[in-house]
């Protein structure tokens, strides 16, 4: 069985849901230890400013903690500032309002912890992607040098501060429809969520 491991992302971009449909077995990375400025707690979406990073606050020395036992801020009225933000870059959308109602519970809640949270946002999009794969969590941390062999590791691979042209050259994403692609051009990579509202169901086909 192909496994393949993943670390805990937040509207993951369209490269962490390319290898998810590929994998026969998906492995979510629930024994690390927390890393800042990762897709961990942010992701990036398509705006008619240009990118835009929505990144969520999280509570305490995070570094030192499991990624499961980290706590999601109230800070700055998040929620409603993320929902504002997807809503304003995708309401032209040619599927918004088709997926908004799947969505938009994600930020009328107050989540506890960012994994759990982080979680259900990706069961959420396997699940309207039709993204058909069981998955499994980590029991123990696995090094990168002690990986078992046939593994592979995404955990560091699929990094917001790494070219995924050089770090990941199976990944070549092809243009697709995007909002804003007269004015910036295409913008590949975006979160996961820039791929479903503007292609929708033929989201699993470019997948």
């Amino acid at each position: 069985m192909h496994t393949t491991l993943f670390s805990n992302a937040y509207f993951a971009p369209v490269q962490y849901y390319w290898h998810w449909r590929r994998s026969e077995l998906p492995l979510m990375e629930a024994c690390e230890h927390y890393i800042k400025q990762t897709w961990r707690n942010r992701c990036v979406i398509g705006t008619a400013n240009g990118s835009m990073t929505l990144s969520l606050p999280v509570e305490g020395n995070a570094e030192k903690t499991n990624i499961r036992d980290i706590h999601l801020s109230d800070h700055g009225n998040w929620q409603h500032l993320h929902w504002n933000s997807i809503e304003s870059a995708y309401n032209s959308s040619p599927f918004f309002e088709y997926y908004a109602d799947d969505l938009r519970p994600f930020f009328e809640k107050k989540p506890n912890f960012l994994f759990d949270f982080n979680e259900e946002i990706r069961e959420k999009m396997c699940e309207l992607l039709e993204i058909e794969t069981t998955s499994e969590k980590t029991t123990v941390y696995y090094p990168e040098r002690e990986i078992p062999n046939g593994w592979v590791d995404l955990r560091n691979i699929i990094h917001p501060k790494k070219n995924w042209a050089v770090n990941d050259p199976m990944f070549v994403p092809e243009p697709y429809y995007q909002v804003f692609d007269r004015k910036f051009g295409f913008q590949p990579n975006l979160s996961i969520l820039d791929l479903l509202f503007n292609m929708g169901p033929e989201a699993i086909l470019y997948l």
